[in-house]
């Protein structure tokens, strides 16, 4: 009985832990990977151990991320090119029976835009700042879940504090809707100043490919080289919802927000021509600022048919 309950109280947990998770590690295989081990770790301890299970739970998560994380350091000596957080796809409307990734969208911490800011911490401080940030653990308790001292604690989340500050709130769907449909529209022109003025000017372009397919190896920025950048993809893929010579895409909701899936079912025969990927984006000022073109398969895990 006492199990029994224990799995219930933990599966009500689980949706914020896996959004807690996944901005710490900003893969989905890593996040439910942690959940996981969580869960294996609650068996073994007496309830009375326990104040507060979410908070118990979240600090053991946080000890597992910081794991994935070196070993996420080391996976990317050898990447080629920029390194994205994993994409979290789901449908344009919320599904009836809202899972982990429904939360992943709702959450604004989980925009790529953050995410990628949060790429930008060290390790110790990611997790800091997501613990502080998503459930107000004092300094005491975040450096008691990292193994280190409360005042190494709060200079973590004081350095991840500045950093994030500089995060502009993310733009209300319809905004970003209504600036992502522009820039399809243009690039269906193929005319540089239409793309150019469908694009905020200080627009950057991530690509994430790991070599296995074209894009930006490094970051491209500034509107008019975004533009010539898009074009340029537009030219070798094609880009079309139906006609069977051009890329074919759908438009789906990724980490919150309007984004397209890409020739999600290409046959393995045709990656090489008409290669799978997912592009998210960033909107300010109503122009598209950011655009995030995932384009390794193995970046892909997060994408749910």
């Amino acid at each position: 009985m006492v199990a029994a309950l224990l799995a219930e109280l933990f599966e009500s947990h689980r949706a914020h832990l896996f959004s807690v998770a996944y901005r710490m590690t900003g893969s989905v295989g890593d996040a439910e990977d942690a959940i996981q081990e969580s869960r294996l770790r609650l068996a073994g301890v007496h309830q009375s151990e326990i104040d507060d299970l979410r908070v118990w739970l979240s600090g053991v998560v946080g000890r597992i991320c910081l794991d994935h994380l070196h070993s996420a350091a080391l996976r990317r000596e050898n990447y080629v090119g920029q390194w994205l957080p994993e994409p979290v796809v789901t449908g344009v409307r919320p599904g009836r029976a809202p899972d982990a990734l429904d939360a992943v969208a709702r959450d604004h911490g989980c925009h790529m835009a953050a995410l990628v800011l949060l790429d930008t911490l060290t390790a110790p401080q990611r997790v800091a700042y997501v613990l502080r940030e998503s459930l107000s653990m004092s300094f005491e308790e975040i450096g008691a879940a990292l193994e280190i001292s409360t005042s190494a604690a709060a200079r973590c989340v004081a350095h991840a504090d500045e950093v994030m500050d500089g995060l502009p709130a993310p733009a209300p769907d319809a905004e970003h809707e209504a600036a992502v449909r522009r820039l399809l529209a243009a690039l269906a022109t193929g005319e540089l100043r239409t793309v150019v003025g469908a694009l905020h000017p200080d627009a950057v372009l991530i690509g994430d490919a790991n070599g296995t397919t074209s894009t930006a190896v490094n970051i491209v920025g500034g509107a008019e080289q975004v533009a010539r950048f898009m074009l340029a993809l537009v030219h070798r893929y094609g880009i079309g919802a139906s006609d069977e010579s051009a890329t074919r895409f759908e438009f789906a909701t990724v980490n919150g927000q309007l984004g397209l899936v890409i020739n999600l079912d290409s046959e393995l025969f045709e990656q090489d021509w008409h290669p799978a990927r997912v592009v998210g984006f960033t909107a300010r000022d109503g122009y598209v600022w950011g655009t995030y073109d995932h384009a390794n398969p193995a970046k892909l895990t997060g994408v749910r048919p």
